[in-house]
């Protein structure tokens, strides 16, 4: 019975083992499984991120090798440009200038007035010989309307821009002169202004002056506009035989610069210029009898309007009266700094005089009564200092010039109004 019992015991132990070994096992298959299953996750993902970290090492050399590329070919391009201008500066030391002295290159500033110059000189301008409206705007007042104008559109008022006073035209806005007579230009005329446009980076100035014949209809538009980098001219003009003409032109500026606009009439034939260079020129159409400047969102500002008559040719004028005035010669406020849209009048005395190599002038300037009369004595010698020392420079000898400045001393018209003051600043070349 025992023994039985011990057997039976025995059985029970074993069965219940070998229930616990299967489970066991089967807990250690399932073990087993996942972790083949993980190693084989483990192994795909691995080998992925040994790819990626393979590719992205790939990616850093390759970006690596680029920039040394890169700054391999920035270097060689420095070194060539350092090598040129080397060698630029050593020939042209070979033919300007010693081994032991040099030159220091010109500013900015003096480049683009250098280059001004040159443009000047090569313009066929020539300003009118009898100033009848002349507007430097000095003795207005900022914020009014500008005095000698009319208003026949929008509003307009004295701004000042770098300490600059200027007419500002508000909205679309239109002005004339003020003058007793409508129609007020002659045959032979100039007129002369200077023009700044505000621009934004969005858009353009829009501004022109426009002439009408004497029965109102209109015969000329010179319309500009005025960008970050260039303006946009386009001029429309009326032929005698009622047909219109149109032209069309682009102009490279710098920014934020104001721009000497020009136009010439002779009874018949026009010409246009913007900064001395001649961009229209039209052989017949319609005479003009007044005229208007116009611009439109207040962001178009005028200076220096100055309208003349005639062209009487130098040595004609010389040989009458042994003596020329000219009006064309203008400088700085204040200054003796003799502005660049000039040369094209030194320009014209420079070759009467190396036609007629035995001509010799007293230079002589002159300002009107503004300031006191010891300032103004000192500043009209230097000018006509300043203009013989321009004409030496086209190539006129020394000995042919003499400078002499008379200063307020000498007043060809009446000092009280402003087309007065303007014909006593002036230049006289006294024959000698």
């Amino acid at each position: 019975m025992k023994a039985i019992f011990r057997i039976g015991i025995s059985m029970a132990v074993i069965n219940k083992i070998k229930n616990k070994v299967m489970k066991a096992t089967k807990n250690l298959i399932v073990t087993i499984a996942l972790l083949l299953t993980c190693v084989a996750m483990q192994a795909q993902f691995g080998a992925r991120l040994g790819r990626a970290i393979e590719n992205a090492a790939e990616r850093a050399v390759v970006r690596q090798a680029e920039r040394r590329t890169e700054d391999a070919v920035n270097q060689a391009i420095d070194d060539a440009i350092d090598n040129n201008n080397q060698g630029n500066q050593g020939n042209q030391g070979n033919q300007n200038s010693s081994p032991t002295s040099s030159t220091p290159p010109a500013s900015p500033t003096q480049q683009g007035a250098n280059a001004a110059e040159m443009t000047y000189a090569k313009s066929d301008f020539v300003a009118g010989d009898v100033i009848f409206f002349d507007d430097d705007l000095v003795n207005e007042k900022l914020g009014e309307f500008p005095s000698q104008w009319d208003l026949s559109g929008g509003n307009a008022e004295v701004a000042s821009i770098n300490g600059v006073k200027c007419i500002s035209l508000i909205g679309y806005a239109s002005i004339i002169p003020l003058m007793k007579e409508k129609n007020f230009l002659p045959d032979v005329f100039t007129i002369e202004f200077d023009v700044f446009g505000n621009a934004s980076n969005e858009s353009s100035v829009e501004c022109e002056i426009g002439f009408n014949a004497a029965a109102d209809s209109r015969v000329f538009i010179g319309r500009t506009h005025i960008g970050k980098d260039k303006i946009s001219v386009f001029a429309e003009w009326k032929r005698p035989d009622n047909e219109y003409g149109r032209q069309n032109d682009e102009i490279k500026i710098n920014d934020n610069e104001w721009h000497h606009v020009s136009v010439s009439f002779n009874q018949r034939a026009m010409k246009y210029y913007i900064d001395g260079v001649r961009y229209v020129n039209i052989p017949n159409m319609k005479a003009p009898a007044n005229f208007w400047l116009w611009a439109r969102e207040g962001k178009a500002y005028f200076k220096n309007i100055r309208i003349a008559k005639g062209a009487v040719p130098l040595y004609d004028r010389m040989m009458s009266d042994g003596k020329f005035i000219t009006y064309g010669i203008t400088f700085d406020v204040g200054k003796s700094t003799i502005k660049p849209e000039s040369m094209g009048e030194i320009n014209r005395i420079a070759t009467l005089m190396k036609e007629n190599p035995d001509l010799k002038f007293s230079v002589e300037g002159h300002t009107d009564s503004t300031g006191g009369a010891a300032a103004n004595q000192t500043l009209s010698e230097a000018r006509s200092q300043a203009v013989v020392d321009k004409l030496v420079e086209n190539g006129i000898t020394a000995d042919r010039l003499k400078a002499a400045g008379k200063g307020q001393t000498s007043p060809i018209a009446d000092n009280g109004s402003d087309e007065g003051k303007a014909k006593n600043r002036r230049v006289e070349f006294v024959k000698i």
